[in-house]
């Protein structure tokens, strides 16, 4: 049995969103049904539906920032129930026997590769998944976390389903903490959870910028100062004095100005993918100071839940902008120019059916 969910779609690559109905499978006896309040705009989103990915199945339903509230659950859950206040971020199944999957690393499943949210094969219904940007949802309690911040606070939650455990993995990965001291590349949609979560965990936190504009937010964050990456002497003064950076700009750059800030010994990760491969870094900036590079995707599910429960003691959550339903199409535009501080949440009960 099937109950129709409404939503908004992209029916092909050069066609705007619109709205568009669709069939959520009722819940099996390991499911959780949502209804969603409200649903963070990624990049990824924007990527995927104008077929800027490759791969892109239509009509494209994206959303993977999702926090919304159960409205029922199958026989077999114990982990939820109605009326609770849950998130679903970027994957909804993987294959749960491989090694990562037995390690809690879903995102890297390595006999199926995870189901995505949305343009993954649905193993249910067949076809391919629909994400958040829609009434409702219906997922594996597996793969649905917990939300324990206040309510005033649910839709500023949704990004950290996707930018908040993107930043905070390779943060808790490579061990930062107090005494530290981390650089974090960009401070966009990723960027400004990276400063935020780093601050938290201990780290002196310094923004890397093209824009000088944006250092009172980045000291707002928690940063302790902008680095404008663009001025060679700025950054001159800190080479060899960082213990990790972080970099969230997903746009070809040279990666040579920021290895040599990193002391021996020192990581640089990528959480950003850009369209056009980064220009090969310089091979001595890299053996000289044994400094490595390294990259991370997002997070398991007990690392998500992690996540969100350190965001919820540290009184962390983004900074957004909301959006009604019928103008993400103004928001990707936005979005594009770096014009949103710092990430777009859509309001569901905007969404008319």
């Amino acid at each position: 049995m099937t109950t129709t969910a409404h939503g908004y779609a992209a029916p092909s690559a050069d066609a705007p969103l619109a709205p568009f109905s669709f069939e959520r499978r009722d819940p099996q006896p390991d499911d959780v049904a949502i209804d969603i309040l409200f649903c963070g705009v990624c990049h990824s989103d924007l990527h995927t539906a104008r077929g800027e990915w490759p791969g892109t199945l239509y009509p494209c339903v994206p959303g993977h920032e999702i926090v919304g509230r159960v409205r029922a659950v199958g026989s077999d859950v114990t982990k939820f129930a109605v009326g609770d206040v849950v998130g679903v971020g970027c994957m909804v199944d993987s294959c749960g026997h491989c090694a990562s999957c037995a390690d809690g690393e879903e995102q890297y499943c390595e006999t199926t590769g995870f189901v995505g949210t949305y343009n993954g094969p649905d193993p249910v219904l067949g076809g391919h998944t629909f994400g958040g940007y829609s009434d409702q949802i219906v997922v594996k309690q597996g793969f649905v976390l917990k939300i324990g911040h206040d309510e005033k606070d649910l839709a500023a939650v949704a990004p950290l389903l996707c930018a908040g455990i993107t930043t905070y993995s390779p943060l808790k990965h490579w061990k930062v903490g107090p005494g530290q001291k981390v650089g974090i590349v960009g401070l966009g949609g990723l960027g400004h959870m990276g400063v935020k979560i780093a601050a938290a965990m201990g780290a002196e936190v310094h923004v890397f910028s093209t824009s000088p504009n944006k250092r009172e937010d980045a000291i707002r964050l928690g940063a302790r100062d902008l680095i404008v990456s663009k001025d060679e002497d700025a950054m001159a003064a800190h080479t060899g004095t960082f213990d990790f950076i972080l970099n969230t700009v997903a746009a070809s750059h040279n990666l040579d100005q920021f290895l040599m800030l990193l002391k021996r010994d020192g990581t640089m990760t990528l959480v950003g993918v850009p369209e056009e491969p980064h220009p090969s870094p310089s091979v001595g900036a890299l053996v000289f100071k044994r400094r490595a590079i390294a990259g991370s995707l997002i997070g398991g599910i007990a690392e998500t839940q992690e996540m969100l429960d350190f965001c919820r003691d540290h009184g962390l959550v983004a900074d957004i902008e909301m959006l009604a339903m019928k103008d993400v199409e103004q928001g990707y535009d936005r979005m594009q120019k770096s014009d949103v501080k710092y990430r777009f949440v859509i309001d569901m009960a905007t969404l008319e059916k």
